[in-house]
């Protein structure tokens, strides 16, 4: 499995940044969501995005984000890709990637078969897909949730971009998600915490270890 793109999200710590991309990390994530306690301003963000070797891909996750919080994070920190990890409509997909000229990857929440039609749609505007699993109704946070959803869903299904396994994912059933679902890429966040945004070095190196 050693083909497998690993995506660390919420990293709030330059140090932690460093040991992700030091442990074969491709993707490192910072969430810019004041309700999350993984929320980082652009002023941080920038530390973390410098922590990060080149090579290392560097996310911003934003949800609903309008056009001056983004030219805020933009204009503070170097960043590779956009998640768009809110009910941004196609239409706005296609308007940032053209505003910005960033890859956008967009986040699609599963919980049944009926969420899969959603991610057709999204394919045809975004560059990357993230499938990750719904959140409950009355959730605060869109993501980070630690929830997972049936990953037969999704087993074997291509998009017309690449796309990413998220929602539970831990050090324990990482392999197994990936074996079920063909997933090249994963994205983990509170999986590799000890407690709600705080992040655990040795659990982002046995996560990463566990797809390798």
């Amino acid at each position: 499995m050693s083909n497998i793109r690993v995506k660390i999200c919420g990293l709030s710590e330059p140090a932690h940044v460093q040991a992700a991309a030091e442990a074969g990390a491709a993707y490192v994530g910072f969430v810019f969501f004041a309700k999350s306690p993984r929320n980082v301003t652009p002023e941080q963000a920038r530390d973390l995005a410098l922590a990060a070797p080149p090579g290392v891909a560097k996310v911003a996750l934003v949800v609903n984000a309008m056009d001056a919080e983004l030219d805020a994070i933009l204009g503070a920190a170097p960043i590779d890709i956009l998640q768009l990890h809110g009910a941004e409509p196609p239409e706005r997909v296609t308007e940032l990637r053209a505003r910005f000229g960033l890859p956008v990857m967009k986040a699609v929440g599963v919980a049944d078969a009926g969420d899969l039609a959603a991610l057709e749609t999204y394919a045809q505007v975004a560059d990357q897909l993230l499938v990750d699993a719904k959140p409950p109704k009355d959730a605060d946070l869109p993501g980070g949730n630690g929830l997972s959803f049936d990953w037969r869903l999704v087993a074997g299904r291509r998009w017309a971009v690449p796309w990413m396994l998220a929602g539970g994912l831990t050090p324990q059933n990482v392999a197994e998600a990936v074996r079920l679902t063909g997933a090249q890429q994963v994205d983990v966040s509170s999986g590799v915490e000890t407690s709600p945004g705080v992040k655990d070095v040795g659990l982002i190196r046995a996560f990463i270890k566990a797809v390798a």
